[in-house]
C-alpha cells in the first residue's frame, strides 16, 4: 500500500457560549478553526488526521503542505513506526513543538485511522481497549465575569454534565461557579499566568473551593521544578498540553511535578507518542487524562485512547455549541458521557457537506 494524495482542510465553524467569551488564546474568535489531514492511497482507504489548532491553524497548514506533505507521497502508510520515526528526525530541526510537530501529530492520527480501516476494526479494538461511555467534563471558555461563569456552570448542569472544567484566574470567579454546583467535580485551568509565589499564594486562596486539580499554574510551562514546588505545597497539579513529547513528560514525572499528565495528540506526536506517554505515566504512577476537545479528528482520536485507561478517566468537551459538527453527534454527550464509535478506524469520517461549507482557505492537494 502507498500513499498517492495528502491535503489540508482548514475548517471554521462558528459557536456560541451562555458566559464564556468569543476568544481562544488571548484572541477574538469568528469560529472554530479545525485543520483535518487526509491522507488517500491506492487501495482506496483514506486516513484522517487533526493537526492543532485554532489561530495557529494557519502556520501549521503551511507547515504541513510546504514540508510534511510532499515527504508522504508513495511512502508505506502501515509502517507507521517507521515513518513517524523517520519524518520526526528529518524535521527536528524546525522544533519538538510547534506548528511542524503539530502537521506531524495530524498524519500519525491519520495512519492509525488507516490501520484500523485495513484491520476492519475500531482504533480502541485495535490498541486493546474496551468500548464503554466515557464520562465527560465540559471544559468552558473563560467567561466575562463571576455570573457569566455561575450561568455557565447552570447551562452544563442542564446539559447533563456532571464535571466542569473552569478557564478562570481569580477566586470571585471559581466562587461563583462552586456556589452554583457544591458537589460537582471541578477542576481550573489557568494557561499559565502566575510565577511561582503567585501560584503559591492562589493555591491558598483556592483551596476553599476544593478544586479537583490545577492546570498549568506556572509561567512559563516548561518550569518543571516551580510545578514540582506547587505539587509539594499542596497543589493538586496537571499539565502536559505543551510538552515536548515523551522526553519531557519523563523529566515531569522524575521530579514528582504532576498529579495528572495531559498530552494532547493533535500537539505531542500523535497516537503513537499518547501510546508511549501513557506507558510511562503508568510507570510512575500519574494519572493520565488525553487533553483534545476540539471536535475534529483528534477529539475522535482522544475517544478511543481514553478507553486504555481506567473507567473513571474523563473526556474533556469543549463547552461551545457548535453551529455544525464534522462527526455529527458522536461529539455531542449522552446522559453526561460520550460514547465511543464501533466502525473501522476512528468509527467516523468527517461529513463532507460540512467540509465544503466551513472551509476557510483553498484546499492543497499534493499528488
Amino acid at each position: 500500500m502507498k500513499i498517492v494524495a495528502v491535503e489540508s482542510i482548514l475548517l471554521t465553524v462558528p459557536y456560541r457560549t451562555s458566559g464564556g467569551l468569543q476568544s481562544i488564546a488571548g484572541r477574538p474568535s469568528a469560529g472554530l478553526n479545525i485543520l483535518a489531514i487526509r491522507l488517500e492511497t491506492d487501495q482506496g482507504i483514506t486516513g484522517w488526521g487533526e493537526a492543532f489548532g485554532h489561530g495557529v491553524s494557519p502556520a501549521t497548514k503551511t507547515a504541513f503542505d510546504t514540508l510534511v506533505a510532499p515527504m508522504l507521497i508513495g511512502r508505506d502508510p502501515t509502517h507507521i513506526d517507521v515513518l513517524m520515526r523517520g519524518l520526526q528526525q528529518t524535521l527536528h530541526l524546525f522544533g519538538r513543538t510547534g506548528p511542524v510537530m503539530y502537521a506531524l501529530s495530524g498524519v500519525d492520527i491519520a495512519l492509525w485511522d488507516i490501520a484500523g480501516k485495513v484491520a476492519g476494526k475500531p482504533l480502541h479494538e485495535l490498541l486493546g481497549g474496551s468500548a464503554r461511555p466515557l464520562p465527560a467534563y465540559a471544559s468552558l471558555l473563560r467567561c466575562s465575569g463571576p455570573e457569566a461563569v455561575a450561568q455557565s456552570c447552570r447551562d452544563a448542569l442542564a446539559q447533563g454534565y456532571t464535571q466542569i472544567k473552569l478557564h478562570e484566574i481569580t477566586a470571585p470567579a471559581v466562587k461563583a461557579a462552586r456556589e452554583v454546583a457544591p458537589d460537582v467535580l471541578m477542576t481550573m485551568d489557568t494557561n499559565c499566568p502566575w510565577s511561582v509565589d503567585e501560584a503559591l499564594a492562589m493555591v491558598e486562596a483556592l483551596r476553599p473551593f476544593r478544586l479537583h486539580w490545577l492546570e498549568e499554574p506556572v509561567w512559563p510551562p516548561e518550569d518543571h521544578v516551580g510545578l514540582a514546588t506547587m505539587r509539594a505545597a499542596g497543589a493538586i497539579t496537571a499539565a502536559g498540553e505543551n510538552a515536548a513529547g515523551l522526553e519531557d513528560f519523563r523529566h515531569l514525572f522524575e521530579l514528582g511535578s504532576l498529579d495528572v499528565a495531559q498530552p494532547s495528540v493533535t500537539k505531542i506526536g500523535g497516537i503513537s507518542e499518547m501510546l508511549r506517554i501513557m506507558a510511562l505515566a503508568k510507570q510512575y504512577g500519574v494519572r493520565v487524562v488525553p487533553h483534545c476537545p476540539y471536535f475534529g479528528p483528534g477529539f475522535m482520536a482522544s475517544l478511543h485512547l481514553t478507553t486504555l485507561l481506567p473507567d473513571d478517566t474523563p473526556v474533556e468537551r469543549l463547552f461551545v455549541d457548535l453551529e455544525a459538527s464534522p462527526f455529527g453527534d458522536w461529539v455531542d454527550i449522552k446522559n453526561g458521557a460520550m460514547v465511543v464509535p464501533q466502525a473501522p478506524g476512528l468509527g467516523a469520517d468527517p461529513d463532507p457537506a460540512l467540509i465544503a461549507r466551513y472551509r476557510t482557505h483553498a484546499s492543497t492537494i499534493i499528488k
